[in-house]
């Protein structure tokens, strides 16, 4: 009971987290003038629609930094749902297949790149929808049950 009082607070304080990344407003300066290749722009929208943008536009890259800048966003949203999946894994026994945490993450992911849409029509808040977003966050979640069955069998033997 305990054990389970403590996951629920590392979801809501992650959850928060995950809220100020996806969901604040970007910048339009940085300290690295990086511009993703491939960004369509409709109005105030932002869409990256190309499926495996990294890969296909990788001719556009122009320096050394802007190649690690795009390789450390991919990673990034790899584990971006890794640590709430993992910890949603330990809470609830019936969502430990592979199906449902496929299905779960996606839905999380969607649910994130839509509401970036949303607020992007109502404040400008210069974020990207990104289709690549969407399976590199998918298979974060895979990789968080991954994780939990190798845990799981090493520890609880």
């Amino acid at each position: 009971m305990r054990r389970d009082r403590f996951v629920w607070c590392g979801v809501m304080f992650y959850a928060i987290l995950i809220a100020l990344m996806c969901f604040s407003p970007q910048s339009t300066t940085g300290l690295l003038e990086v511009s993703t290749p491939g960004i369509q722009r409709f109005g105030r929208l932002l869409l990256l629609l190309t499926p495996f943008n990294s890969i296909v536009n990788l001719t556009q890259v122009k320096s050394v930094g802007q190649l690690i800048w795009v390789f450390l966003q991919n990673v990034m949203n790899v584990f971006l749902l890794f640590p709430l999946m993992l910890q949603l894994l330990i809470l609830f026994p019936n969502l430990r297949t592979v199906k449902k945490v496929l299905s779960l993450g996606f839905l999380l992911s969607l649910g994130i790149e839509l509401t970036q849409l949303i607020l992007d029509l109502l404040i400008d808040a210069n974020r990207v929808f990104e289709v690549d977003d969407l399976w590199t966050n998918t298979l974060g979640s895979y990789l968080a049950l991954v994780t939990y069955r190798f845990f799981s069998k090493k520890f609880l033997k």
